[in-house]
């Protein structure tokens, strides 16, 4: 009695994979068509609802990044102006000089290098 049953869910098994479907009548093939469907749509679903969440941290995080970024900007601005509160702490007035002229070139120049060169801070 339970190597008939083992054998029976090995038999649908084998159908949801695809197969032995060749000895399956009109009526078997709907009824597996309908199963096969509406597992297709749950893993629909829930990839949906995965790409969802995905895409909901992404915006977050550029929310995040946008904010960094301008917030980063008005630093560069403020001490590009000479606001020598606003440098980082650590950082001496010509590393930061060094990455405002390198971020904001003169005028005329046609080329230019966008790295942040910092430096150690001078020791007194």
């Amino acid at each position: 009695m339970l190597s008939k049953g083992v054998a029976e869910k090995t038999r649908e098994l084998r159908k949801l994979r695809g197969e032995e479907l060749q000895g399956l009548d009109m009526e078997e093939l709907m009824k597996l068509e309908k199963l096969l469907d509406g597992k297709l749509r749950r893993v629909v679903k829930t990839k949906d609802d995965k790409i969802l969440k995905e895409t909901d941290a992404l915006k977050n995080k550029e929310a995040q990044l946008m904010e960094e970024n301008a917030r980063l900007r008005q630093e560069t601005v403020d001490i590009a102006h000479g606001e020598t509160n606003a440098l980082p702490q650590g950082h001496s007035s010509l590393s930061i000089t060094n990455y405002c002229i390198s971020v904001h070139p003169p005028q005329g120049c046609n080329s230019f290098d966008t790295s942040l060169k910092l430096g150690l801070p001078f020791s007194n």
